[in-house]
């Protein structure tokens, strides 16, 4: 089944470089799978407008396609009655990608939310958890630089498929967060821990903390001291709850963790007309919020914006609770 399903084995070695091969795997997908055409084609009627929130602007995206995702149900009896949609056998027959390192496969995504929008698959179904992966997580974004960043949701942060283990990947600087966490008025330079530089995000309505540097193996050793920490803050038995967006440029990788407190916010299960459709994963955190339903789209204010990042976040007093333990 593997071998059905892979366009291109990635050698690090080779003389191609994985984001070359991944744009062409986009333009020969395509071509090859209709669902992921028409998908792509969909992009030319979302519309876009910005909200200005108290110290930060917010995209709101009206993507009717991205109604699945937004509205997937994740509990446990809902994901025990499916087939799982990322596993191998249950791909649609056109679906094909590049194998990395024997253990992912990168994917394009048939309802994107940019153009360019993939989905990297573990080759085995195994549930959504961070730990263990985060290494070669850091190198894949490496080796997708500077074309692509990478972004992971946490089984219970929006992750639509938490019962098997997947990251995404976006075009490099599309979600707001990349570029705000390079503006040097909008960031502020907190400690350095064994050559790792940690910010904090200035007046951004929701708690985020960002790890610099170019060594892997203290970015490594420091996300499990903070994943520890945040375990501890919110008494999670097993992976707290979290969105990252990795990226990486000339050769330094930029790590935006994203603590959370739940899942979805209370207008979600709201009845009738106070509904709102909005399920925060990593791209709507980080400052591109997704909205499939018109009337969203259309209402949706920026005092909205900011009472649900409010309510799904970290505050500036829990991550600084981070800050003093590590």
């Amino acid at each position: 089944m593997l071998k059905e399903k892979i366009f291109y084995s990635y050698i690090p070695s080779s003389a191609e470089s994985l984001s070359k091969l991944y744009l062409v795997l986009f333009k020969e997908q395509e071509l090859a799978w209709p669902r992921l055409r028409d998908g792509v084609a969909a992009l030319k009627g979302v519309e876009v407008r910005t909200l200005q929130c108290n110290g930060y602007d917010v995209q709101l995206q009206f993507n009717p396609k991205r109604i699945h995702s937004t509205g997937a149900k994740v509990d446990a009896k809902s994901i025990h009655e499916r087939k799982c949609f990322l596993c191998l056998e249950n791909l649609p027959s056109e679906q094909q990608g590049i194998i990395y390192k024997n253990e992912f496969l990168l994917l394009c995504n048939p309802v994107p939310i940019f153009h360019h929008h993939g989905t990297i698959v573990h080759v085995h179904h195994s549930p959504q958890a961070i730990q263990g992966q985060f290494d070669l997580i850091l190198n894949l974004v490496k080796d997708l630089a500077p074309s692509f960043t990478l972004f992971y949701n946490g089984p219970q942060c929006g992750a639509s498929a938490p019962d098997h283990l997947h990251f995404q990947a976006s075009p490099a600087g599309k979600i707001p967060v990349e570029l705000d966490s390079l503006d040097s008025r909008r960031i502020e330079y907190r400690k350095t821990w064994n050559h790792v530089n940690i910010f904090t995000m200035k007046n951004y309505g929701r708690g985020i903390v960002i790890l610099d540097s170019d060594d892997s193996q203290e970015l490594s050793a420091l996300f499990q001291q903070i994943l520890s920490v945040m375990r501890s803050i919110s008494d999670a038995k097993d992976e707290p709850p979290l969105n990252i967006i990795f990226t990486c440029r000339n050769s330094r990788w930029r790590i935006i963790i994203i603590p959370r407190t739940k899942h979805r916010p209370d207008v979600y299960f709201e009845e009738g007309e106070d509904k709102i459709l909005i399920s925060p994963a990593s791209v709507d955190i980080g400052g591109l919020v997704i909205t499939p339903i018109e009337k969203d789209f259309r209402r949706v204010d920026a005092t909205v914006i900011q009472t649900i990042f409010r309510e799904v976040s970290f505050d500036q007093g829990m991550i600084q609770q981070i800050l003093d333990q590590i």
